[in-house]
């Protein structure tokens, strides 16, 4: 690990659509905002409870401005213990921090809807994260982008290119978390970034229900099935995946619902291990589909987020991209489930450089736009 003394620290906290907890990380990075290293990996998973009030608010419900309200005071509080771990495994307390980038958990995505700006809403008491942490809080940082005509996703391809971008490589670097985003990197061309449908989200949830696990480990239910092409053809039918970047998406649209009405409307028989070896060909067909419409000439895919952990969903990505390299982003320094976090470290940095935490390429935004609201300590 390279640090440097001058170099100030960040904490990043990410809380993905997989609702499976917290992940935080406290890195240095240097006055450019270069990586200078990470220090530190907390998680902490989300209590039942929490877990189910979060599930609950993905839908709409009775009461749920209160609800939504206690569930961003609870989320704060996880966040907080995530940070007081972080802390204590560096000995650095919070005055040693320049600031959190704080995720929140996102509960509704909604970009262009409606009434043509839309919303976007991650649940976070940021204020009381800050008093529970003594440290700046930099949160609520998709709406921004959302107001100045973007998608507000995804917001991690900036910090993709500044980590892993490469002079003389064509580099894909796929984050699969509930759901997936692809950034592309080409040396001297505009980034492009976008959501190319669901990720692990669909996956957990048949696991959930037919087997009482909260994922399928390794892929190894789904590689004891048989893919059924016509219903993979049935489920790649939907919208979504033929719109053009840039483009987002979530559990808005991707979740139990939108699986169980596929089904019904398909309404042949097959059996719960075949479907899951089914939706996890769909979740690596979406993802090569953009990086072969967008980038055939893809050299490097760089997997990170939990997908990079499924063993048969990495072999099928890697089976539908030949041509391509497809590699965990550990072999190029960073661990999966550390990524995303490191990112709105990142991304936190950039706020207080009142840099441009985003790229009109990526997301659609009118122009480059410092992204969060700072919650000082």
């Amino acid at each position: 690990m390279n640090t440097a003394p001058h170099a100030p620290y960040f904490i990043g906290l990410m809380s993905g659509t997989s609702l499976d907890g917290v992940d935080g990380v406290l890195c240095q990075l240097g006055t450019d905002g270069t990586w200078q290293g990470l220090l530190a990996h907390a998680h902490r998973p989300f209590s039942p409870t929490l877990y189910d009030a979060l599930q609950a608010l993905q839908a709409p419900g009775m009461n749920e401005l209160h609800r939504g309200a206690l569930a961003g005071n609870a989320l704060a509080r996880v966040y907080a213990e995530t940070c007081a771990a972080l802390l204590e495994q560096t000995g650095l307390g919070p005055q040693d921090i320049r600031a959190i980038g704080a995720h929140g958990q996102t509960v509704r995505h909604q970009p262009g809807m409606h009434d043509g700006t839309g919303y976007t809403v991650q649940l976070l008491q940021g204020a009381l994260l800050a008093e529970l942490s003594g440290i700046d809080v930099v949160a609520d940082l998709r709406s921004r982008d959302l107001a100045a005509g973007g998608q507000g996703a995804p917001l991690v391809p900036p910090f993709h290119q500044a980590l892993f971008g490469r002079g003389d490589r064509i580099r894909g670097v796929v984050n699969i978390g509930g759901i997936s985003n692809i950034t592309l990197l080409r040396p001297h061309q505009s980034l492009i970034g976008f959501d190319c449908g669901p990720g692990n989200t669909l996956l957990d949830h048949w696991c959930q229900t037919h087997r009482q696990q909260p994922f399928d480990r390794n892929g190894a239910w789904a590689a004891q099935g048989r893919v059924d092409p016509a219903l993979l053809d049935h489920l790649h039918q939907e919208t979504f995946f033929a719109l053009p970047a840039p483009k987002s998406t979530g559990r808005d649209l991707f979740n139990a619902a939108w699986l169980a009405h596929k089904l019904d409307t398909w309404a042949e028989p097959i059996s719960a291990t075949d479907v899951q070896a089914t939706l996890t060909e769909l979740t690596a067909r979406s993802i090569a589909n953009e990086l072969l419409r967008y980038a055939a000439d893809v050299q490097d895919v760089l997997v990170c987020g939990g997908g990079a952990f499924n063993t048969h969903l990495m072999q099928r990505l890697q089976a539908a991209l030949p041509q391509a390299k497809v590699l965990s982003t550990a072999e190029e320094g960073l661990a999966p489930d550390h990524v995303e976090a490191a990112a709105f470290a990142w991304l936190a940095w950039a706020h207080t450089q009142h840099q441009p935490g985003n790229h009109p390429s990526v997301t659609g935004a009118k122009g480059l736009r410092v992204l969060g609201a700072l919650h000082p300590a």
